[in-house]
């Protein structure tokens, strides 16, 4: 039985501009804000897998949090600027402490992501060409490739900070090279980790077997996510 929503009372922070990892959690019942990390991933490297996704998930979280600081205090500055241009005390006493008990009434939980895909052993992240994307696509054609997403979720009121990650492993028949060029023409596996996309309505047919589940492909493992979130509260 699939796990239900949070209930507590909570903003959901997504770190992320995947749009499939938008729809997962929207599916899971989840209202949210989006936010999105610009970090350099290419300077952050690991041995395994796990561990490269895990320390870019925390990264972004990290790159996220800086971000969010810096607009809190801007939003002081300007408050105070306000306040002071009011120019009487009742004023300031009236106002700050309304603020900090609507800051500190509602814990935040941001989500942060990461994915890569294993092919023989090699770590594959988004192709840094056209012609990358078909070769990656050509490997996996009668082969099998899997991939490794992590999950961080961290609580900005308590500081608490959990990452885990999941692996899917996936088996592909023949795919066709018609099939891989309008991949290709239409763009969008060279926006995904290892250039790899399941869910699209022309490579489905060539997907032999799933061991593991969709939604961790497409870069939000639902389980493990429900899992972090009820941890973090």
């Amino acid at each position: 039985m699939e796990a239900t929503a949070v209930t507590t009372p909570v903003k959901i922070i997504l770190g992320s501009s995947s749009i499939a990892r938008r729809k997962i959690l929207a599916e899971m019942g989840y209202e949210f804000t989006v936010t999105s990390a610009d970090i350099d991933e290419k300077c952050i490297r690991k041995e395994k897998p796990e561990e490269l996704v895990m320390a870019l998930a925390e990264a972004k979280a990290n790159a996220i949090i800086d971000k969010l600081q810096a607009d809190n205090n801007q939003e002081k500055d300007a408050e105070f600027t306000i306040l002071i241009a009011a120019d009487t005390a009742e004023a300031i006493l009236q106002r700050l402490p309304a603020h900090d008990h609507v800051k500190d009434a509602q814990p935040a939980l941001l989500i942060t992501c990461d994915q890569v895909v294993v092919y023989e052993g090699a770590v594959r992240e988004k192709p840094s060409s056209e012609e990358e994307a078909r070769a990656f696509m050509k490997g996996y054609s009668g082969g099998h490739a899997a991939t490794v997403s992590s999950v961080l979720v961290t609580n900005l009121k308590t500081g608490f900070s959990k990452v885990e990650y999941d692996r899917v492993e996936i088996y592909f028949h023949e795919i066709p090279d018609e099939v891989i060029d309008k991949l290709i023409e239409e763009g969008l596996v060279l926006r995904v980790a290892g250039g790899l996309i399941i869910e699209h309505p022309l490579i489905v047919p060539y997907v032999k077997e799933v061991v593991g589940t969709t939604d961790s492909v497409m870069g939000l493992p639902k389980a493990l996510t429900e899992k972090l979130l009820r941890e973090a509260l």
